[in-house]
């Protein structure tokens, strides 16, 4: 079993910023060898793609709302995955989840799948951003 463990969340002020992490657990799971991916919802609307990355990093994709602003990354000795968010505007206020793909997918190319959730299996559980005008 994987357990994805989300936390970083908080409140802040437009323009600020904030770092999620995403701490992976389980025996044999290693995020280095699979494509991570990043999501977001507010209430009343549906869950939107944030970012994915590729285990090898040769691709990374960004939703169009966030492009220039988030940035993420992996420290592969932690087994966690982090979204910096800078410039954060109200509308970015949501519930952001962290998502990683089953065993299937290990070392597996790069998908434009990977920007839907249904290429995820394991989710975190979810933290809370707000940000305030």
């Amino acid at each position: 079993q994987v357990q994805l463990v989300e936390s970083g969340g908080g409140l802040v002020q437009a323009g600020g910023s904030l770092r999620l992490s995403c701490a992976a657990s389980g025996r044999t799971y290693s995020i280095s060898s699979y494509t991570m991916g990043w999501f977001r919802q507010a209430p009343g609307k549906e869950r939107e793609f944030v970012v994915a990355s590729s285990w090898n990093g040769d691709s990374t994709d960004y939703a169009d709302s966030v492009k220039g602003r988030f940035t993420i990354s992996r420290d592969n000795a932690k087994n966690t995955v982090y979204l910096q968010m800078n410039s954060l505007k109200p509308e970015d206020t949501a519930v952001y989840r962290c998502a990683a793909p089953g065993p299937s997918r290990r070392l597996s190319p790069w998908s434009r799948v990977a920007m839907t959730a249904r290429y995820y299996t394991y989710w975190g559980q979810g933290t809370q951003v707000t940000v305030s005008s």
